[in-house]
């Protein structure tokens, strides 16, 4: 009895005391499974290439801040990769031939091996040198000891490429290559907008395939992909990304101002880093479009389809949690 009377009489105390227990465990929580970007092994601070001998040489990676005035290189494009040797031909036969012709020697690609273990740096190395012809100036790789994730490789690429715009590809080449063309024109619209003549403007383009939605190439996915799918999207709206409807395209242009202020801050390392780099945008007030792109479906995705499902959407969770409580910020670089 006497306990209930000091619960009743002091109900205010006590329900305070609950709150902030409360709040204190859940900041715990988020803490504990926050992500925090694995440093670089110095090996990984060093690109592979080809020189203009035909040997294989390792140099330092340039930094992004020290080409902001390079001219030379319009376009970088970062191509994540982990066992890819049975795809990345494709993809790169494709890109290649669209960057030559409209671009001339003005751009640049970023191959990061995300660890892996099918040779696909040698595999690479050997086609850039036999088949496309390319030296260290337009074809590089940086080679992870260790397996990061995705999001991992792409920020790492991001943080050491020489152009004025940043691309990341998937792989699989399930992307048509010269779609980037659009994404150029509507970030160049947005610098454009800008009443701001000093400085560019930061901006996305990001590309999208919630057009395909009723398509015969998302149809005739199973049944259960595409529940998971319409599931995270449910779970993307919830927590905050509502303006877009494709947070997950493979195909995502960012102008150099972009690349600064998102990631170097980009904490996610796993294959909801995409969602990740749009909060991030959307709290610097980085304008974003989004812009239908052609795209197919390519067997032989990395992704587990439910391990990999429930982890993104915990991950999702912990990255919106984390900006709310003040674990992850805007102005901290990871």
């Amino acid at each position: 009895m006497r306990a209930l009377r000091f619960l009743i009489e002091n109900k205010n105390t006590v329900f305070f005391t609950l709150l902030v227990a409360l709040v204190l465990s859940l900041y715990l929580l988020v803490y504990l499974f926050s992500h925090t970007p694995r440093p670089p092994y110095p090996e990984e601070l060093k690109y592979i290439a080809i020189d203009e001998k035909g040997h294989e040489v390792s140099r330092a990676l340039p930094n992004l801040n020290e080409h902001q005035d390079d001219e030379e290189i319009f376009l970088s494009v970062v191509i994540p990769s982990y066992n890819e040797t049975g795809r990345i031909l494709l993809m790169l036969t494709d890109a290649i031939s669209f960057l030559k012709e409209k671009y001339g020697s003005r751009w640049e690609i970023v191959i990061v091996d995300d660890g892996s273990t099918d040779n696909t740096t040698q595999y690479c190395l050997k086609i850039c040198k036999e088949q496309f012809k390319l030296n260290y100036e337009q074809f590089r790789i940086i080679k992870f000891s260790q397996n990061r994730g995705k999001g991992g490789a792409v920020r790492q690429g991001f943080l050491h490429i020489r152009g004025k715009y940043g691309l990341f590809a998937d792989a699989d080449g399930a992307s048509k290559f010269s779609d980037v063309e659009k994404l150029i024109d509507a970030t160049s619209k947005i610098e454009t907008s800008s009443t701001d003549l000093k400085t560019t403007k930061p901006a996305v383009a990001i590309g999208s395939r919630a057009h395909m939605v009723n398509t015969e190439a998302v149809i005739k996915r199973s049944m259960i992909r595409n529940c998971l799918m319409y599931g995270f999207h449910t779970l993307v709206f919830i927590f905050g990304i509502r303006s877009i409807k494709d947070t997950q395209c493979g195909f995502k242009l960012f102008n150099r101002a972009a690349i600064l202020k998102i990631f170097p801050y980009l904490h996610t390392e796993g294959w909801i880093f995409d969602v990740e780099i749009l909060i991030l945008a959307i709290r610097k007030r980085i304008q974003i479009e989004e812009i239908p792109i052609s795209w197919h479906e390519v067997d032989g995705s990395k992704m587990a389809l439910a391990i990999d499902s429930i982890k993104m959407a915990k991950d999702l969770v912990i990255i919106r949690m984390a900006y709310l409580l003040g674990i992850y910020r805007d102005n901290k670089k990871c």
